[in-house]
């Protein structure tokens, strides 16, 4: 072998180990444990702030999560807002921060068997799409019901609302979910 077919070998090789680059892998985020859900209802007069929160501080372990549901006042307008933590880390996790901070990835949805109660979404992620952290709760006549309140991972969001407050087109993961008895009075 001459030396010229041994340089054409060894550019040949290097080309070859240099176009064999393996690709950077892609890290999963692990899902985050939400122990704690607490939605703070403050009426628009001030007059009344209603909790409605769940606690399971042994995530799916065996005990039974603690749920403390809420009464609500009939024709009246609500401010909500949504706080989540994982009690199990220590100091205690904020949640809420980190889906704020990763708002285009996250979406929560609220369904109610309430006649009358809407809920509407008063924030956007960085994309202008629902994120729901804060909410406007409306209330009309005496009724009772549930309020469902599900956060999906990496939902089907646009600001067109093709997921917009329909969870049915919304497809993710669900993250956590949890359903309140309320009674509006």
């Amino acid at each position: 072998m001459n030396l010229k077919s041994l340089i054409a070998v060894l550019i040949i090789v290097i080309l070859s180990l240099n176009s064999c680059k393996k690709d950077d892998p892609i890290i999963e985020e692990p899902v985050e444990l939400i122990t704690t859900l607490t939605y703070t209802l403050t009426s628009s007069d001030g007059g009344s702030v209603v909790v409605l929160s769940f606690q399971d501080l042994d995530g799916d372990g065996g005990n039974a999560p603690v749920i403390t549901d809420g009464v609500l006042n009939a024709n009246t307008t609500y401010t909500g807002v949504l706080m989540l933590s994982n009690e199990q880390a220590s100091p205690a996790e904020d949640i809420t921060e980190e889906i704020s901070e990763e708002d285009e990835e996250h979406q929560f949805f609220f369904q109610s068997t309430v006649a009358g109660l809407n809920i509407s979404y008063t924030d956007q992620d960085s994309d202008g799409n629902p994120l729901g952290l804060t909410t406007a709760l409306t209330t009309t006549d005496a009724g009772s019901g549930t309020i469902n309140i599900v956060l999906r991972h990496e939902p089907a969001k646009s600001a067109d609302g093709v997921s917009g407050g329909d969870i049915t087109n919304a497809g993710g993961e669900t993250d956590i979910e949890v359903t309140f008895n309320v009674d509006v009075q």
